[in-house]
């Protein structure tokens, strides 16, 4: 494939950066990140209006009624290569970049980022300043997944291919990389390296004492993640305003 028709086929949705397995399991489409390097090669730095400079055959999509996407003005940008689907509301400023996937009715908030082949499922609500990793190389990495009716609160930052199932709230400020340990208070376990969020999880950011002794005797502490609940009605209500918003 010709990294011009993968780029229109990762546009219109055919073809994405990861693939889910039948057990739920994401996996990274190696030879879709391998073209779309091939892309970066081939292209040639020009300018585009308004003072910008990128490779000329990764100009930023525009977008129509017709499609349904709520583009709204003010310094958005979806760059060539990536998916959004109808319904997907994006505030300003905002930037989808390569190989990204949004499905239908995503809200993408100011200030988020959806890093290079980022998968986002249905439904999801990124709020203000979330950062969600981009990966293109090392080409058999593993991208961030945020999977459908996940809410993710604002400013959290989600790295390193972490995987967020299914209906999972993360509260205001959350921190998730390979490194970063996730306590589950609820079953009194912690997540196993490289484990997903689970579903329907509640997620707020934690501390935990430092892992030297240096570093308790002067008090220090760690950044970590913690599970305090799973969604039920009281929980789901809270977010019931997301859809009046819309």
């Amino acid at each position: 494939m010709s990294w011009l028709e993968l780029l229109n086929n990762l546009e219109n949705g055919s073809v994405r950066a990861a693939t889910q397995d039948e057990q739920g399991n994401w996996h990274a489409n190696v030879e879709v990140k391998q073209v779309i390097l091939e892309a970066f090669r081939n292209g040639t730095n020009v300018e585009f209006p308004g003072g910008f400079v990128d490779k000329d055959n990764l100009a930023p999509q525009g977008f129509n009624a017709e499609q349904n996407v709520r583009m709204v003005p003010g310094g958005s940008s979806v760059r060539r290569g990536a998916y959004v689907a109808s319904g997907t509301i994006i505030m300003p400023p905002a930037y989808v970049n390569i190989g990204a996937f949004i499905d239908e009715g995503t809200m993408v908030d100011s200030h988020a980022l959806v890093g290079s082949c980022a998968q986002v499922g249905k439904n999801v609500h990124l709020s203000a300043a979330v950062q969600l990793g981009g990966v293109l190389e090392p080409v058999g990495a593993s991208p961030v997944v945020i999977e459908d009716d996940a809410f993710i609160g604002a400013g959290c930052v989600i790295v390193e291919g972490v995987v967020v199932k299914k209906g999972a709230v993360l509260a205001p400020g959350v921190r998730l990389s390979a490194t970063i340990p996730v306590y589950d208070c609820v079953n009194e376990r912690v997540l196993e390296k490289g484990e997903p969020i689970p579903e329907n999880a509640i997620v707020i950011p934690g501390s935990r004492p430092s892992s030297s002794a240096w570093g308790r005797e002067q008090g220090l502490s760690m950044s970590c993640a913690l599970i305090v609940k799973y969604r039920d009605e009281q929980s789901d209500a809270s977010l019931i305003l997301e859809e009046v918003l819309r």
